[in-house]
């Protein structure tokens, strides 16, 4: 089993990081590339929170999300191909008094069988750089999506 901490900085408020990480509609991959729009399916959609199977390049696995807490968002594997045990993600945010937004996240791989076994293996020592790339592209995504938002509301204001 390997446990991955990431970390990032963002500009992003804690409310719309959530916004981006719980957007399950068409498009999800341009803020999460390890969401492929074929491997999305959304069994159940609640109010804060939700049964989904994501994936890309042939791993899936469905997730039930739990965003209840505004500080933190606990993604829960529940079925996969790949992933079992004690899989999931965990984000936890801190806001700053200059305004910004620290995300801790915590990735747990707990491979179900070989395949997930040397997945895990491989991500907890030499691809651990593959899932910071992801988080970082996540977050870089999610600012982009809230500036141009922000810059949309700006010019109907005028």
């Amino acid at each position: 089993m390997s446990t991955i901490h990431l970390h990032q900085t963002t500009t992003s408020t804690p409310e719309q990081y959530v916004a981006g990480l719980t957007d399950f509609g068409p498009g999800r991959s341009k803020l999460f590339g390890n969401s492929a729009d074929e491997y999305l399916k959304v069994h159940h959609l609640g109010q804060s929170e939700a049964d989904v199977t994501e994936g890309s390049g042939g791993i899936w696995e469905r997730l039930h999300y739990d965003w209840s807490d505004p500080n933190r968002v606990v993604l829960t594997t529940t079925d996969s191909n790949t992933w079992g045990g004690a899989s999931g993600h965990t984000y936890t945010f801190k806001r700053q008094p200059n305004g910004t937004t620290d995300i801790d996240v915590v990735v747990v791989r707990d491979g179900k069988n070989l395949k997930g076994r040397l997945l895990g293996f491989v991500l907890g020592t030499i691809g651990r750089g593959v899932l910071e790339r992801a988080f970082e592209n996540s977050v870089k995504a999610i600012e982009a999506r809230n500036s141009t938002a922000r810059a949309a509301r700006a010019a109907g204001a005028s």
